[in-house]
């Protein structure tokens, strides 16, 4: 089913607060469409749609899709969500989040941004780069781009850079001209059951590119896609491919390099941190220069590229104690991020980890266990249950088992509203704080400052 966008309409979200559903909500709206949603906890994304002239419901009722031509929903969605329900029995066409990001994104110069870890960051970041290049793009995006103070952007061109999620195989809605493939790894096998069924949908993914696909030449699982894939491919990495990142020096705020791909050598200064950032800004810049966005032009927006909000985001600081926040939810991530700031901090790092649905707990058990070898400490809050019921017979409790086989100092602290004291009594000046995972861990980082003021 596809949705007619060409005359205004009144579009319904079912999880308005979810940051994909919001970013498409915002580009909604500022196109001229009415827009209405709910979500059992609309937070800050349902609130600033409100500001934005949406109407936002708490909870779902049936009543709240009343006059709505076209139901949108969240893959979180139930079949039995009361809205969905309505919709059917009245006619009114439902549709998931990817399937109207393809309608924005199939008819134009499509530019996807897909991979298991790293494309919130990719695609902001390639936003800022066209956008500060003067190509005024449509950007969509599952995060909050500082540079934006949004996660959506209407543009005047007819380029639409886009965040590809892989979750419930959303991306194979997608046909884009130009796509960044940045990791294949095993995730959400909850709906792939197998990394194999992971790296099966990138592939199909890979096939319905049109012009370019840009992949990492240092990650296995990205490369093997790159193999097989029917479209021009161009890679990049630290290791291999065909733009390398070279000379790279970690300094105090920031890591300075020079990509370089035969005899065109681009230097480099970016405010983000860690070397797979420097893969997420290979990938950007590859993109940019097949538009012929020269390479000075690139060099400048990168270096005042303000990064993504929950992404290593510094919250603030008392009594000599940095309190940062940042999104990794999958070993791979936690394993990145951390090493990351100890190379470029050389602090003592105390870690906040609340584990993201029990599905993912269970699959990555012991990967979790290994992962925090670079903090300190870690404390270990219950597990974040999202969109599931289930607990699968794994809670926190056993993670923590897993984790003390591993690291000596672990805090397993069920109750979150107990976390805040503990790590305030704990820390000392020189310390870096830092509060992680998908849920809602990034509350407890005012507070944290709040107790150490």
């Amino acid at each position: 089913m596809t949705a007619d966008l060409s005359s205004p309409r009144h579009v319904h979200f079912v999880g308005i607060g979810g940051i994909g559903m919001s970013a498409l909500a915002r580009h909604l709206l500022a196109t001229g469409h009415v827009v209405s949603g709910s979500d059992a906890t609309p937070g800050e994304q349902g609130a600033a749609m409100g500001q934005l002239g949406a109407v936002v419901h708490a909870g779902h009722a049936a009543e709240y899709l009343n006059g709505a031509d076209l139901v949108v929903v969240t893959s979180a969605a139930r079949g039995d969500n009361p809205e969905v329900v309505a919709a059917r029995t009245k006619g009114v066409p439902v549709i998931k989040r990817a399937q109207l990001l393809a309608e924005i994104l199939n008819p134009v110069r499509g530019i996807a941004v897909a991979g298991t870890h790293g494309k919130t960051t990719t695609s902001a970041l390639l936003g800022h780069i066209l956008l500060e290049s003067g190509l005024d793009p449509t950007i969509l995006i599952g995060g909050i781009s500082t540079s934006l103070s949004s996660n959506a952007r209407v543009g005047g061109s007819d380029l639409v850079v886009a965040e590809a999620d892989e979750y419930d195989r959303s991306f194979l809605y997608l046909h884009p001209s130009i796509a960044v493939i940045t990791n294949v790894e095993a995730e959400h096998l909850d709906i792939y059951g197998t990394e194999e069924g992971v790296r099966n949908a990138f592939t199909a993914f890979a096939s319905q590119v049109g012009d370019l696909l840009v992949t990492c030449a240092d990650d296995p699982g990205a490369a093997g896609v790159a193999a097989v894939a029917p479209v021009k491919t161009v890679t990049y990495g630290i290791d291999a491919g065909d733009w390398r990142a070279e000379d790279i020096q970690d300094n105090l705020d920031r890591i300075v390099f020079v990509a370089r791909n035969g005899n065109e050598a681009i230097e480099v200064e970016s405010p983000l941190l860690g070397r797979y950032n420097v893969r997420n800004t290979l990938a950007a810049l590859i993109v940019a220069r097949s538009l012929n966005v020269p390479g000075d032009a690139i060099a400048r927006a990168v270096s005042c590229f303000a990064g993504v909000a929950r992404r290593t985001e510094v919250i603030g600081e008392a009594a000599g104690v940095t309190v940062m926040d940042d999104y990794a939810h999958h070993p791979s991530e936690i394993r990145a991020v951390l090493s990351g700031l100890r190379t470029r901090t050389h602090r003592p790092i105390r870690v906040i980890f609340q584990p993201h649905t029990y599905s993912r707990t269970r699959d990555f058990l012991g990967d979790f266990a290994g992962a925090f070898g670079d903090a300190e400490h870690v404390y270990l809050l219950d597990i974040y249950a999202a969109r599931e019921i289930d607990t699968l017979g794994v809670g926190s409790a056993d993670l923590a088992s897993e984790i003390a086989r591993w690291h000596p100092s672990l805090t397993y602290i069920p109750d979150i509203t107990e976390v805040a004291r503990t790590v305030v009594l704990d820390a000392r000046p020189g310390d870096l704080v830092v509060t992680m995972g998908a849920g809602d861990v990034y509350l407890l980082g005012p507070e944290i400052l709040e107790g150490l003021r």
